[in-house]
């Protein structure tokens, strides 16, 4: 099975209907720093579009604050990352969401563990945030998704604790008011994304899925992300890549894993993927023409 489409020497694939479907809605991150590099959002990025703000740690909330209110004047939808184990007690996650709120009308968010090992305050995992009350009134809230594990929350491997922190989390999401979907970590291979998301439909998680894709960049670039991001068994894939001399110069593109998942969506009613969400990793601005290129709206022109 072909995971990528490396070769820049062949005609472009057609876009399908289908994968034009799939990515009819599509979401991407932006972190303060890399967003600073696009001029104006309008220009790349279709109207609507809902923009993640990443919060790693070290990020000062001015910045992210900052970032969230430029981006929601220029007409778009901000949910910004809110990593439990960054945030010392409810009274700074109080303090971040009135921010947010009263400089940049903040009414999504998306609720995560965070990628730190050790919380450096209160909270450890989303659903301590959920519990504190804070969020009632948003109007979306996503959590966070991962098809291949994640060993911070089962440090021995499987996905016994993740599956019942899910099984949490969609009672939840049958209660409250928010509309809520989870966000996953980007993967490579289309076959183990189907059968893990076949397998929340199994245990009655209902929470839809917005997969996580990685978007045009340099191998090199992919592997240092994939690595620093926990990716698991798709990393193989990229490092055997990676030792193939007359491949290792060549950009990656998800084009054969979206049209993989776009395919099937297409064809099995019911799928729990119902949107992609980006990690613009060799840049915004590369991302969203791939998404043009690939059937996706594109922004406006700076002046309409």
């Amino acid at each position: 099975m072909a995971l990528f489409n490396f070769r820049r020497d062949t005609a472009p694939t057609a876009v399908t209907p289908e994968v034009e479907a799939f990515l009819k809605g599509y979401s991407i991150e932006v972190m303060p720093r890399t967003a600073e590099k696009v001029e104006d959002f309008r220009a790349i990025l279709p109207k609507g579009t809902r923009v993640y703000i990443a919060h790693i740690d070290g990020t000062p909330i001015e910045d992210m604050v900052a970032t969230a209110r430029r981006i929601a004047g220029e007409g778009f939808d901000v949910m910004p990352h809110m990593p439990a184990r960054i945030i010392k007690d409810k009274a700074t996650l109080a303090d971040w969401i009135a921010r947010y709120q009263g400089e940049a009308g903040v009414k999504q968010a998306l609720l995560l563990g965070g990628g730190i090992p050790q919380p450096v305050g209160d909270f450890a995992d989303s659903m301590q945030l959920i519990e504190t009350g804070l969020f009632d009134g948003f109007d979306r809230l996503h959590v966070a998704g991962h098809p291949e594990g994640n060993k911070d929350i089962d440090p021995k491997g499987g996905d016994e604790i993740v599956m019942k922190a899910l099984a949490w989390k969609n009672a939840w999401a049958e209660r409250t008011d928010a509309k809520v979907a989870m966000a996953t970590q980007f993967c490579f291979e289309a076959g183990p994304v189907i059968e893990w998301a076949n397998k929340l439909s199994a245990a009655g998680v209902k929470i839809p899925v917005h997969i996580g894709v990685a978007g045009p960049a340099k191998l090199q670039t992919l592997i240092k992300f994939a690595i620093a991001c926990g990716v698991g068994p798709s990393l193989r894939v990229l490092q055997k890549r990676a030792m193939d001399v007359t491949k290792l110069l060549l950009p990656y593109e998800p084009t054969d894993f979206v049209a993989e998942l776009a395919q099937h969506a297409a064809q099995t009613p019911n799928f729990n993927i119902e949107q992609v969400h980006f990690f613009p990793l060799g840049g915004i601005k590369t991302n969203a023409q791939w998404v043009t290129d690939n059937g996706g709206a594109s922004g406006v022109p700076m002046n309409a």
